[in-house]
């Protein structure tokens, strides 16, 4: 039997419960180990001589746009991830080998318009944020720094995603854990090397961080291609299919672009609290600090969630294709079953250790208070979050990019920004600064509630008609 068979039987016939698990687990840990190396980079820089806790605010200025890179790759991937599944599940091999060429050209494109980003628009998206001037020239100078090296060597990033998610839809999602393994293990190795200067490197600080951290990208990236061009034997590789065809790159978007604006607004989300958290009395920078930090702590399990989403959306997918309702039933169930196992045990951690967790940063007495605090509070709102994330997964996977679009308009920006923005007005300083972190239990709450009456809608319309 060949490979295409193989795989297209395991997608086909497996149980659904067995493979989740086994497709799932290597996406999981994949996930939840970028975050920890995001993490250790944060840890290393706050333990600098010298301004370590402006690195951290530095940091935290440059993560809207991070997460811009990685949410238009990641999309992409998605959109991809899901086409590729679906035509493999109905058989079309030319419309595979299509979408995987196209999503590459798609991979060209993004690079260039962030390289370009790179040389002109860094300065003034990183001054943006600092309207009121409570951030000092130092944090906002090092967050120039790292973001134009992050973004005018985004092909890691990018490329790594793309072939990450064709890996995925095939069910080899072990190697492309493999691949970000490595490359999170060269990123912490780097880490101090250049960040201190070790082994007669001079002492980069910021900038260090930021070469460390596309060096991790650009090696996760090489094994990645490699492992698609010698496993994805169901795949043409030919150059011929990277050609643009309209008609692929629609499909792609259709399902894609609504997990794009998903992880996009996060980038808005991120910006916004910025700016609103700079305008507390006395303490802003301090509240900017904290927010990156725990937005990088709290991905260990939101990842986690991320992870299980892009497990459902080719799983379902791919029964949705076939017309198979007991194996989407399955899929769903599944999916929310583990996402919400995920989340309990990531709320009880972060609410048991949080303490412990912020040790690990070098943090001033106020900002530290501050950290634990955040971290308890929002922390209760993650099991909303998780299944909120994971419904996403299924509504790619049914064609419902409107649904899936909605819950994240509604868990990054109407339901949190006017509720921080009003909250921090209520704020005096740094002894009821807590107020503020009580807006995410309040918004992924509602999302939530939305969420799953939208859920029960999709399942009306587009499941409850497939075959039994």
């Amino acid at each position: 039997m060949n490979s295409n068979a193989e795989s297209t039987n395991r997608m086909a016939t497996e149980p659904v419960n067995k493979l989740m698990v086994k497709v799932g687990v290597p996406i999981v840990l994949s996930m939840i180990l970028q975050a920890v190396y995001n993490v250790v980079d944060s840890a290393f820089l706050s333990r600098m001589s010298e301004g370590g806790e402006d690195a951290l605010t530095a940091l935290g200025l440059a993560f809207p746009m991070q997460l811009l890179m990685v949410a238009v790759a990641i999309g992409t991937g998605v959109g991809a991830n899901a086409l590729l599944s679906k035509s493999m599940g109905q058989g079309d091999s030319k419309k595979v080998n299509k979408v995987a060429g196209n999503a590459i050209f798609l991979g060209i494109v993004i690079y260039v318009f962030f390289l370009i980003f790179g040389f002109v628009g860094i300065k003034p998206y990183v001054n943006s944020q600092n309207t009121s001037g409570s951030i000092n020239d130092q944090a906002v100078n090092m967050s120039i720094d790292y973001l134009q090296i992050c973004c005018c060597i985004s092909l890691g990033i990018i490329f790594f995603s793309i072939f990450e998610k064709m890996l995925q839809s095939t069910g080899r999602s072990f190697y492309s854990t493999i691949a970000q393994v490595t490359g999170a293990v060269v990123n912490i190795i780097a880490d101090p090397i250049f960040i201190y200067g070790w082994l007669g490197l001079p002492e980069m600080g910021v900038k260090g961080a930021a070469y460390a951290t596309v060096l991790g990208q650009v090696v996760s990236a090489v094994m990645a291609f490699i492992f698609h061009m010698k496993l994805n034997t169901e795949i043409d590789k030919s150059p011929k299919y990277m050609k643009p065809r309209w008609s692929i790159i629609k499909e792609i978007y259709q399902i894609g672009l609504p997990a794009i604006i998903s992880q996009a607004l996060i980038t808005v989300m991120t910006y916004g609290m910025n700016i609103i958290l700079g305008r507390i009395p006395q303490v802003g920078a301090n509240a900017v600090t904290v927010y990156g930090l725990y937005c990088k702590v709290q991905q260990m399990i939101t990842f986690a969630a991320f992870g299980m989403r892009d497990v459902i959306t080719p799983v379902v997918s791919f029964s949705f294709g076939m017309r198979n309702r007991q194996r989407v039933r399955e899929g769903v169930k599944y999916g929310l079953i583990y996402t919400a196992a995920l989340m309990v045990i990531g709320t009880l951690a972060l609410e048991i250790f949080a303490e412990g967790i912020t040790n690990f940063f070098s943090l001033t007495e106020v900002t530290h208070i501050m950290c634990v605090d955040c971290t308890r509070i929002v922390s209760l709102a993650l099991i909303f979050a998780g299944l909120s994330i994971a419904f996403q997964g299924v509504f790619q996977a049914v064609e419902c990019g409107i649904e899936s679009l909605l819950v994240s308009i509604g868990r990054q920006v109407l339901f949190i920004l006017p509720v921080a923005y009003i909250l921090t007005s209520f704020i005096t300083g740094a002894e009821n600064v807590s107020l503020v972190w009580w807006t995410f239990l309040i918004g992924e709450g509602i999302t939530f509630v939305c969420t799953v009456l939208m859920y029960i809608r999709a399942k009306n319309n587009k499941i409850a008609g497939l075959e039994g």
